[in-house]
């Protein structure tokens, strides 16, 4: 138990210092990039500011982080990027935010926050994804209390904006 507890409190370590490379901007845009061109075949661009069009219906998808690490990754999605993401995923036309288009979201923030996670060596050895989970609806917030970190961007390819955030909420 003890030789767990040092390697653990070894691995903490190394995540604190390495804080600075885990919130850094640029390995989310790296992110998001390489699963969207893996995912979709697009290349998206970071947009420095949110899209003004809103969609009545939005989607999110969270996919939770787990270990010395604690937090999530969060997709943010109008409900006509949903589709058009949903229908590039599988080649078909969706007209409503389906079963497909909620699996096809929690299926991009899975793999967003698998390759996010990659990107830090310690992460990648150490912190378990969730499920995803995904919520639809017109008026709502997901609120997380007092973060460590936070890292928000704002995408877009094509017409399509949407939002990645990862939230730390500790590191243990």
């Amino acid at each position: 138990m003890e030789q767990h507890q040092g390697a653990r409190g070894a691995v903490t370590a190394s995540l604190r210092e390495s804080v600075a490379l885990v919130s850094d901007p640029k390995n989310l845009d790296e992110t998001v990039d390489e699963v969207f061109q893996l995912m979709l075949g697009v290349t998206c661009r970071h947009n420095a500011a949110r899209s003004r069009r809103e969609d009545a219906e939005s989607l999110t998808a969270v996919v939770g982080f787990g270990g010395p690490f604690s937090g999530a990754c969060v997709f943010r999605a109008g409900a006509q990027t949903a589709l058009k993401i949903a229908g590039r995923m599988t080649n078909s036309v969706h007209k409503t935010l389906d079963h497909t288009v909620k699996d096809a979201a929690g299926e991009i923030c899975n793999m967003l926050a698998g390759v996010w996670k990659g990107k830090v060596p310690e992460l990648a050895a150490s912190c378990r994804l969730s499920i995803p989970a995904v919520i639809t609806g017109r008026d709502y917030n997901l609120h997380v209390l007092a973060p460590e970190f936070e890292v928000r961007r704002h995408y877009g390819f094509d017409d399509a904006s949407f939002e990645v955030t990862i939230i730390c909420d500790g590191l243990d």
